[in-house]
C-alpha cells in the first residue's frame, strides 16, 4: 500500500475507533445520495455532529500512481468525475474507468480513440461508444431527465463532432437535449423553421465555425442563456478557430458566453448546471 493510503486509512481508523459510523461515511460517502443519507443518520441520531462534520471534510481519492481519481466530485459538484481521454493510453483509461464505475452511476470519458474507445468497450459490457462525439458513457442507472430543454444547435456538418460532445454530455447529466443541426447563417431559413422549438430551450449550446456568427443570431431571437462554442472549422484565416472565437467574444448579442475552440465537453457541462438551477429539489 502507497504511503497516502496508509496515512488515508490510518486517519480512518481513528475516526472509526471514536465514532464508527462517521468512518463508514468517510470512505463511503461520496454520492449525493449518500451524503442525504448522512444526514439522515444524524437526524436520527445515529451519528454525532463532529462525526458528521468530518465526513464531509473527507476528500477521498483513490491513487493509481499515474492518476489521482476524484472520488467525491460527485459530492461536490452534482456529476462524477470525467475522464479525459487524449494523451493516456487506453490501458490508464480502463483503470480510471473501473476505480470510476465502481463507486459511481454514470460515467463519462470524453476525447476518446477508437483504440481507447474499443478497450472500454471490451471491459465494460454496459459502455456504449458515441463515435462522432468521440465519447463513452457508462450508465447503471441512467440519470432522471430533470425540467427544461437544452438545445445544441451547430451552423454546419463540420460542427458536428463538438456539437455531440456537448449534447451526450448534458444527456448523460440529466438534460433533455434537442439537436438542431446545419442550420448556419448562410440559409438563414433553417434556423428559422426552428424558432418554436429554439424558444422553448431553456439554455442554448450555439457551436460554429468560420466566422462565428451563429451565436449572435440566435441570441437576437431568444431571451435565454446562450453558450457560444468556437470550432476550428474553416480556412487558412479562421486560424484554428480564433477567428470564430474573437467574433463570438465580441457578439453584439445580449447573454451570450464563450467557451474555449471546440470545447463542447465544457458547453455542455455548463448548460446543464444553468438547467439544474429552474429544477425542483436542486437548490
Amino acid at each position: 500500500m502507497n504511503p497516502g493510503a496508509m496515512q488515508w486509512f490510518s486517519g480512518a481508523a481513528l475516526i472509526f475507533a471514536r465514532d464508527p459510523a462517521a468512518a463508514w461515511c468517510m470512505l463511503w460517502a461520496v454520492t449525493t445520495a449518500e451524503a442525504i443519507q448522512l444526514l439522515e443518520n444524524f437526524r436520527a441520531g445515529k451519528i454525532s455532529a463532529a462525526g458528521a462534520l468530518r465526513a464531509f471534510q473527507a476528500a477521498p481519492l483513490a491513487d493509481l500512481g499515474f492518476a489521482q481519481v476524484d472520488t467525491h466530485r460527485a459530492l461536490r459538484k452534482g456529476f462524477p468525475e470525467v475522464v479525459y481521454g487524449a494523451g493516456k493510453t487506453a490501458q490508464q483509461v480502463v483503470r480510471i474507468v473501473g476505480q470510476l464505475a465502481a463507486r459511481e452511476r454514470q460515467v463519462l470519458i470524453t476525447r476518446l480513440t477508437p483504440e481507447q474507445a474499443r478497450a472500454v468497450r471490451r471491459k465494460f459490457k454496459r459502455a456504449v461508444h458515441h463515435p462522432l462525439a468521440r465519447c463513452v458513457t457508462l450508465e447503471k442507472h441512467p440519470a432522471p431527465k430533470r425540467p427544461g430543454l437544452i438545445a445544441v444547435l451547430c451552423a454546419g456538418t463540420s460542427d458536428l463532432p463538438v456539437a455531440e460532445e456537448a449534447a451526450v454530455t448534458a444527456d448523460i447529466m440529466g438534460n433533455r437535449v434537442e439537436r438542431i443541426y446545419d442550420v448556419g447563417v448562410a440559409g438563414l431559413h433553417r434556423l428559422l423553421a426552428r424558432q418554436e422549438t429554439i424558444q422553448r430551450a431553456r439554455v442554448l449550446v450555439v457551436v460554429a465555425g468560420m466566422e462565428g456568427a451563429l451565436p449572435s443570431v440566435v441570441a437576437g431571437l431568444v431571451g435565454r442563456p446562450v453558450i457560444a462554442v468556437p470550432t476550428s472549422v474553416g480556412y487558412g484565416a479562421s486560424f484554428g478557430g480564433v477567428a470564430a472565437l474573437l467574433g463570438m467574444l465580441n457578439s453584439c448579442g445580449s447573454g451570450v458566453t464563450v467557451v474555449n475552440i471546440d470545447n463542447g465537453f465544457g458547453a455542455g457541462y455548463a448548460a446543464s448546471q444553468i438547467n439544474a438551477l429552474g429544477a425542483p429539489d436542486e437548490s
